[in-house]
């Protein structure tokens, strides 16, 4: 774990510097601006009955949602984020249609700036959760059918944070906030903790009967985009949290990096990351990566 959070941490610090080094300094007027794009991933295979080669048919597919508002007026800011998406595959012969990707979040921040400096007085707000239901799956022995078992769905997890803090902002493309003093919230459907044989902490970290766990710690997280090549942009995101209450040695880790290379005004194809981890949800990092080629249309 440790060594990839090092690796995490380079790489972003990296990426910062470099773009740093890339982008002059621009300051927003005052009042509101907003940018937003939605973009459909598509992949697909096919192969028919005298293919030798092996290989499965399948359909996918990834719906995002990236949309900026944000204000300012003199020294004071405020901005909103709402990041959305959601995949799903079908492989031939399976019954089920399986998710990819499902996460919906809300990042907004206030912040008010000190004189002649990229310092900010900050208070932020984070919400978290997922679309649709998640399942696992196995297989009964019997009958060699596919069982699915729910265990998650919309609001259960579901995260919310919130505190003051200190903001470094250069621009609205690069920022960090530290907020020593943050609390936070994990939000779950008590159905999942009410079962006979459930242990303290197992789902999410909430305890038996219950469907909400309170922690208290300290936050950071940081932005950085910047464009690599002509046509080719990077978003890095990262989130890291310590608990005080329990184990502050044990940190949160939520890193997002979203590559879009754009081909035309409608089309681009896009490379997502993301590197989650929990301890709460499961004891080692969490990967995912979507690659494709994007539908895009501006909002």
């Amino acid at each position: 774990m440790k060594k990839m959070l090092l690796a995490l941490t380079l790489a972003f610090a990296a990426n910062f510097a470099n773009a740093q080094d890339k982008k002059k300094d621009s300051i927003p007027p005052n009042g509101w601006t907003k940018d937003g794009n939605i973009q459909l991933l598509f992949n697909q295979s096919a192969f028919n009955k005298e293919w030798k080669g092996g290989g499965t048919s399948s359909v996918s597919g990834n719906l995002t949602l990236n949309y900026d508002l944000n204000y300012r007026m003199n020294d004071f800011t405020w901005d909103n984020k709402l990041l959305a998406n959601y995949g799903l595959t079908k492989t031939k012969d399976d019954e089920f249609t399986r998710k990819t990707s499902d996460r919906i979040e809300f990042n907004s921040i206030a912040g008010k700036q000190l004189t002649d400096s990229n310092w900010y007085y900050s208070y932020f707000f984070n919400f978290r959760s997922q679309i649709a239901k998640g399942y696992e799956y196995s297989e009964d022995t019997d009958t060699g059918e596919t069982i699915r078992t729910e265990t998650t769905h919309f609001f259960s997890p579901a995260y919310l944070q919130t505190g003051p803090g200190m903001m470094w902002k250069k621009n609205d493309n690069f920022m960090f906030n530290i907020a020593p003093a943050t609390a936070r919230f994990i939000f779950v459907d008590d159905v999942f903790t009410s079962e006979v044989d459930y242990v303290d902490g197992d789902y999410f970290g909430v305890d038996q009967g219950k469907s909400s766990r309170f922690e208290f710690g300290a936050s950071i997280s940081a932005l950085a985009t910047f464009e690599i090549l002509e046509n080719v942009n990077m978003e890095n995101s990262i989130n890291l949290y310590s608990n005080y209450l329990d184990n502050p040695g044990n940190i949160d880790i939520d890193y997002l990096m979203n590559m879009e290379m754009t081909i035309n005004r409608y089309l681009s194809a896009n490379l997502l990351f993301q590197a989650i981890y929990d301890d709460n949800a499961v004891g080692a990092f969490q990967i995912r990566e979507v690659f494709g080629l994007g539908i895009n249309y501006k909002i």
